[in-house]
């Protein structure tokens, strides 16, 4: 009986925990940002269908996100408050990529494979490359440098 109680105690906790961390980030309206985020919304989303705004408290700072399809790739946005772009995550098309890219993303994803590569944009400058990669019945991501090089961290 003991562990019964146990057992409904670790997953009341559970869903708590879940509960709190999907509250992090809020689903907006357009009309719901700040002024200056609409505005940075509107230039980097010129000729691109959006699929939806939120709003979450990343390390303690409040930033907002849209997501959008531009030609038919996905591109998401964060934006900080006063209207600058914070990171840009813009999917890009493999065979695009630069040699070295391509053969370090291989290299780290082993014998899984590769379904959808983004490349990570933060203040202007591309940091990265994020891969999604399957492998069996298991998703993950991988990351390299601009040339393809292992990240000392992640982006």
């Amino acid at each position: 009986m003991e562990s019964n109680k146990l057992m409904v105690s670790i997953l009341a906790l559970a869903c708590g925990l879940a509960v709190s961390a999907a509250a992090q980030e809020k689903t907006l309206k357009k009309s719901d940002l700040p002024a200056a985020v609409q505005q940075a919304v509107d230039e980097q989303s010129k000729g691109a269908t959006i699929r939806g705004y939120s709003s979450e408290t990343e390390n303690g700072k409040l930033q907002y996100e849209v997501e959008m399809t531009v030609n038919g790739h996905s591109k998401d946005v964060t934006i900080a408050p006063d209207g600058t772009v914070l990171e840009i995550e813009e999917q890009v098309v493999f065979d695009s990529l630069p040699a070295a890219v391509r053969d370090g993303l291989r290299k780290k994803a082993g014998a899984g494979t590769i379904t959808k590569v983004e490349s990570i944009t933060k203040h202007g400058t591309l940091v990265a490359y994020e891969a999604k990669v399957h492998t069996g019945d298991k998703h993950s991501e991988i990351q390299v440098g601009p040339d393809g090089t292992p990240l000392a961290h992640e982006e």
